[in-house]
């Protein structure tokens, strides 16, 4: 098909893997990156128009817009920054925040709605659209049920405690169940100490300025999560971006770090922190933890991970990247995580040596301000971690792990058999499948649903504008049966289309 496939390994250090790393992805055809930026071209032509319309009383709208006698002061919304909103993202926008009636497990219950106003509005016809395959969860080990160890025992802690704490863990909020988990949690990763949050994004927005000020250099992945971009800029540190997973430019950063020092002054940097994810949940890419973990070393510099996506969901025995390549989670300094995936709670945590979180306990603004955690969403976490641990004298989270590796792979490479166009690691189980063009994402989202398949579809400026894309989340709580299922109804999906 005159595709050019992009294929990145690890031959280059294969002294460093143990396993064969294997990352494909292709480069948008010329074709349909020319029919992709038409598209969006005659859309900003027809948005304009409509503008001028709107501008006219000639046709109504909806969204906020300044009023007449306050447009003299500064502007709280910016017209041409809301083009976008008004007339690309309002043709689509049925797409996104559908509404679910039921546990998001591998299928759920979707409450049906309607817009006579072309998705400026939405109403509820009153019909539930029953067993919608779930591909758009993050619930990687399928612990996101309404039944089962994990429900009871936070329906127990609820009846017993209560919600929520009305307080922070340094005042009245802190009880026994939280240092439990905290100390599960260190168990479960094999480091000496970790720390609890209430909140997964700001786990990263309120600890990285807690780890890096002024002076300090943060080098970050260009594909990072918005919540560690706005925690390094929060922490007034000089930030230089490398590309995504490329060693080569890592280093060269490093490099230039070390000879050059500060701008200026040429002091050497008071420190060096590298920022990197364990999966990218938009590419489905796993970080090349060992080279970085040698270049780190090589340069003295420091390593933050963040396992939002890969805690649980990699790993012979679930416990993410480290897990997975089989390294020593002490060569990690910073070990961040979520417990809003793999465990289907809430929050998120630092693990690390115990100097680094005592240092947290009293300097992280998240550590400090912040409510507790609920203690239901504290049992929900112990309960499965311990599941997946094994102490819970089954062997039901290993089998899940097992079964979430094999989903994987079996729909990856079905995919490929099939001739989409995926990217990512073999063993993501985050699944990207390009779309291209601006009119496929709300026509394949549609489409799937009309098959009781609910997908996720991504768009620009999510994505680069010409790589949009259906993102597929697999799971431990899918059968072979329904992926077999889901396959068939892709294909009769791209025969109808």
């Amino acid at each position: 098909m005159g595709f050019a496939l992009q294929v990145y390994h690890a031959a280059c250090n294969g002294a460093l893997y143990s396993r064969p790393f294997i990352e494909s992805f292709e480069e948008t055809p010329m074709l349909v990156a020319v029919l992709t930026y038409m598209g969006y071209g005659i859309l900003t032509i027809f948005g304009y128009l409509r503008d001028f319309m709107r501008e006219w009383k000639i046709e109504k709208c909806h969204i906020a817009r300044e009023r007449e006698e306050q447009k003299d002061f500064v502007p709280l919304y910016q017209d041409f920054e809301n083009f976008y909103t008004r007339n690309l993202y309002m043709r689509i926008r049925d797409s996104w925040n559908r509404p679910i009636c039921s546990a998001p497990g591998a299928t759920f219950d979707l409450v049906e709605r309607s817009s006579n106003d072309y998705n400026w509005t939405f109403e509820y016809t009153g019909r539930v659209v029953k067993d919608v395959i779930n591909l758009g969860s993050y619930n990687y080990l399928g612990f996101a049920e309404n039944t089962g160890a994990c429900a009871t025992a936070a329906g127990e802690v609820t009846v017993k405690f209560g919600v929520g704490m009305a307080s922070t863990r340094q005042e009245m909020g802190n009880l026994d169940r939280h240092e439990e988990l905290e100390k599960l949690v260190a168990s479960f990763l094999g480091v000496e100490s970790a720390m609890a949050f209430g909140m997964g994004f700001a786990t990263n927005s309120m600890n990285i300025p807690a780890l890096a000020g002024k002076g300090c250099l943060i080098l970050s992945d260009e594909l990072n999560h918005a919540s560690l971009v706005l925690g390094a800029r929060l922490s007034t540190s000089t930030i230089r971006v490398f590309k995504h997973n490329n060693m080569q430019s890592l280093e060269k950063l490093l490099r230039d770090a070390i000879v050059h020092g500060q701008p200026r002054t040429h002091q050497p940097w008071k420190k060096i922190l590298i920022l990197v994810e364990g999966i990218y949940s938009m590419e489905g890419s796993i970080i090349r933890l060992p080279e970085v973990i040698a270049l780190k070393k090589k340069y003295k510099a420091y390593l933050y991970l963040d396992e939002a996506h890969s805690i649980g969901a990699l790993g012979p025995y679930g416990r993410g990247v480290v897990d997975y390549f089989g390294l020593d989670s002490k060569d990690v300094d910073v070990m961040m995580g979520t417990f809003t995936k793999s465990f289907c709670a809430a929050g998120g945590y630092i693990a690390g040596r115990k100097d680094l979180i005592d240092y947290l306990r009293t300097h992280s603004h998240s550590a400090i301000y912040a409510t507790s955690m609920s203690l239901p969403v504290v049992e929900q976490i112990i309960t499965s971690m311990k599941c997946i641990m094994g102490k819970d004298g089954t062997t039901i989270g290993r089998s899940r792990i097992q079964r979430l590796a094999e989903n994987t792979v079996y729909f990856r490479r079905r995919l490929r058999e099939m001739g989409f166009i995926i990217y990512g690691n073999n063993d993501s189980p985050v699944v990207p499948m390009m779309l291209y063009m601006p009119a496929k994402i709300g026509a394949f989202g549609r489409e799937m649903l009309k098959r009781n398949i609910g997908v996720v579809v991504v768009g620009f400026p999510a994505t680069p504008i010409i790589e949009s894309r259906a993102r597929f989340c697999i799971s431990a709580a899918h059968t072979k049966e329904i992926i077999s299922n889901l396959i068939q109804l892709l294909c009769l999906k791209i025969i109808t289309v």
